[in-house]
């Protein structure tokens, strides 16, 4: 009988913990931190949307595909377009009175938000500034660049000089998506495609992948910051950067030190370059004393600016 006992009791042993066993394995654990969530969805196109007036053919799928493609990364590209968006408000004013002044759609801000982000940025290829200029590129259109000075960095002279060439390319193809395909791969490229496809719509033409994405990057800006609460981005007003605020300094001389000079206008060689960035050097020799136009900082222009 004691035998039989030990025998029921082990096998009562056995069975309970078979069941604790089928117990933990059929409830996962949860790893998640308390209140997790992802919604992570595709967002959606407009109805209609265009560039610089023209109609984007959105009922093509291959259209509307590679659009959701880069209103896909900007929407999940978090910081950096809420960054953008920030930024936006601080040079937008100025580069939007130029635009028009020039007879440029203003939806063509969003080509300088593509391009650079809104950022003094040099490109793995060496363009540069917010309109991503190369060098030779720049001088054609006008932009003083050597060793003390890169106007491709003075966002005023690098906006009417992007002016100069999309309207030179508009005149060539009377079709503003074609100037701004353009402004990305170089008219030469765009007319060798335009002869070897015979078609003239950037829409109907195979291009390479970087003009390909161009346009739907530049819709895409456009469509989010111009739509941010629809697709999830919301910022309030005092978050946005300040504009810039200066008075101006006309100059014909050398100067021998930038930190100097600074000092004269009660600021100081940091703040000076921000509004002048396109002084590359501490010193300007200006030997033929060209005149030059110099950003000089309001008083109280760094607590205003980074007033958020």
């Amino acid at each position: 009988m004691k035998i039989i006992f030990i025998r029921t009791l082990l096998l009562f042993l056995l069975l309970v913990s078979c069941a604790n066993t089928t117990n933990n394995l059929s409830v996962p654990q949860q790893n998640e931190p308390p209140g997790f969530q992802q919604d992570i969805r595709t967002p959606n196109i407009p109805d209609k949307l265009n560039f610089a007036g023209e109609v984007v053919p959105l009922e093509y799928f291959d259209v509307a595909e590679p659009l959701i493609r880069e209103l896909s990364i900007i929407c999940y590209w978090h910081a950096s377009t809420m960054y953008i968006t920030k930024l936006s408000h601080r040079f937008f004013p100025i580069i939007e009175p130029i635009l028009q002044r020039e007879g440029i759609p203003n939806d063509f801000k969003y080509l300088c938000v593509a391009e650079s982000g809104l950022q003094q940025v040099i490109s793995p290829n060496k363009a540069v500034g917010f309109w991503q200029f190369l060098e030779a590129t720049g001088k054609e259109y006008g932009l003083e660049i050597n060793s003390e000075i890169d106007e491709r960095y003075h966002i005023e002279k690098a906006t009417v000089a992007a002016c100069a060439y999309l309207k030179k390319a508009y005149e060539k193809y009377d079709s503003w998506t074609m100037a701004a395909a353009a402004y990305n791969m170089g008219m030469a490229n765009a007319d060798k495609q335009i002869g070897r496809q015979k078609q003239t719509s950037y829409y109907d033409l195979l291009l390479p992948d970087e003009t390909m994405r161009y346009i739907f990057r530049i819709l895409a800006f456009k469509t989010v910051m111009s739509n941010l609460e629809t697709y999830g981005f919301f910022i309030r007003k005092d978050e946005l950067f300040s504009p810039l605020q200066w008075t101006e300094a006309t100059i014909d001389e050398p100067i021998t030190s930038w930190a100097d000079f600074a000092e004269k206008y009660n600021t100081n060689y940091k703040t000076l370059k921000y509004l002048n960035p396109w002084l590359r050097d501490a010193v300007l020799t200006n030997k033929v004393k060209k005149t030059y136009v110099i950003k000089i900082p309001t008083p109280g222009f760094r607590i205003k600016a980074t007033d958020l």
